[in-house]
């Protein structure tokens, strides 16, 4: 028998929250996913003005970050000619992100779901999950 543990509805929306203000601090409205630990999505949040297009890559962004229990931005770096995972962006079915913007949540050391973010640029993306990371983890006491 497992023991699964993934972010609650709830915790999901912490999440979003903090992307959402961190979003707001650089003036890019923001797609923002949330995902548990097996890729299914929770919560989703188009800012106003955020890209139609992004919609389903900040999905899959989230889908990544918790499946791959890497982020997004490690594979970009992996998935080159000759490197060791060349090719893992088209498996799938198409929705592994090599794209940053996309990380796994963890608590006390286990993957509880991801977050995924997109309509900056990847670098902007990747700066908004990590401050949703980081305001989950000071708003809930969690540790990663």
């Amino acid at each position: 028998m497992l023991t699964i543990s993934r972010l609650s509805r709830e915790e999901a929306e912490v999440l979003v929250e903090g992307a959402v203000a961190k979003s707001n601090a650089m003036n890019i409205p923001m797609c923002i996913a949330v995902c548990d630990e097996s890729g299914h999505l929770i919560a989703f949040d188009r800012m106003d003005g955020g890209k139609v297009s992004s919609i389903s890559i900040a999905i899959d962004k989230a889908f990544t970050g918790a499946v791959a229990r890497k982020g997004t931005h490690v594979y970009n770096q992996l998935c080159q000619p000759g490197q060791p995972t060349f090719g893992i962006h088209v498996t799938n079915g198409g929705h592994f992100s090599i794209i940053g913007g996309g990380l796994p949540v963890t608590v006390d050391g286990t993957i509880v779901g991801g977050v995924g973010i997109s309509s900056g640029t990847a670098i902007e993306d990747q700066e908004v999950a990590e401050a949703a990371v980081a305001y989950f983890y000071e708003k809930t006491g969690y540790s990663a």
